[in-house]
């Protein structure tokens, strides 16, 4: 894979950590809902994400901020947001910093 498109995902992750769950103050890549983000040569960006529970309040607006964030990277033309629930997410999906934010270790 080309490095400029490896700096796009990670510019793109990089945006998805400044989206908070507002339930648990931990951004939501470090949670684990981000299953999945691919950018193609044309700029396209695919980011496959889950929500802490099917019932979750934020199961609208989440998706959209999302959206916008991945939308708001630089040289990306096109964004498609895939929420999945398999597999679903559990507190074993939490990255290092945000089991140390939730005093977990």
């Amino acid at each position: 894979m080309d490095n400029e498109f490896l700096s796009k995902e990670e510019e793109i992750v990089n945006a998805l950590k400044t989206i908070y769950d507002p339930e648990i103050p931990v951004n939501i890549y470090d949670l684990g809902l981000i299953y999945e983000v691919n950018v193609n040569k044309e700029g396209k960006a695919v980011v496959v994400m889950t929500l802490t529970s099917p019932n979750c309040p934020v199961a609208e607006s989440m998706p959209e901020e999302v959206f916008e964030k991945v939308s708001d990277v630089d040289g990306i033309t096109h964004v498609d947001v895939n929420l999945t629930f398999d597999p679903p997410w559990t507190k074993d999906m939490l990255s290092e910093e945000a089991m140390l934010e939730l005093g977990l270790l």
